[in-house]
């Protein structure tokens, strides 16, 4: 079992090694605008959860995300050949909603009206 900061290295190596795969290597014209977010990687290195932030409607998202999933093996290839590893991951490719969701909040906070501060304070408070 690999140490939480070994795994947590190895997972952004993994992030910023995949990052450059998806971008410069997968030519599908399904894909859209896919970033990879993060990375989890599994106490013994062998499994590796990647989250991926794809811009676009939903359909797009789906295809995207399909189309990651359908070249696993070959974006698996690519990655052993860049990083030393023991065993290369097996990747499970996951949508990541976290930005969204921070817009939606973002949006939100907007929306509510904040009232104006009172510039003097009233005395005994």
């Amino acid at each position: 079992m690999a140490s939480p900061l070994r795994r947590e290295r190895v997972a952004e190596q993994v992030r910023a090694v995949l990052s450059e795969i998806v971008q410069h290597q997968l030519s599908d014209p399904r894909m859209g605008w896919v970033t990879v977010t993060r990375v989890e990687m599994s106490p013994d290195l062998c499994y590796a959860k990647i989250f991926v932030s794809i811009y676009g409607a939903e359909r797009d998202r789906e295809a995207s995300l399909q189309v990651l999933q359908h070249a696993a093996g070959f974006i698996r290839g690519e990655l052993g050949r860049r990083i030393r590893l023991r065993q290369t991951p097996e990747l499970h490719f996951r949508s990541d909603h976290s930005i969204e969701q921070s817009q939606r909040i973002h949006d939100i906070l907007k929306q509510t009206p904040i009232p104006p501060e009172s510039a003097d304070p009233e005395p005994g408070a």
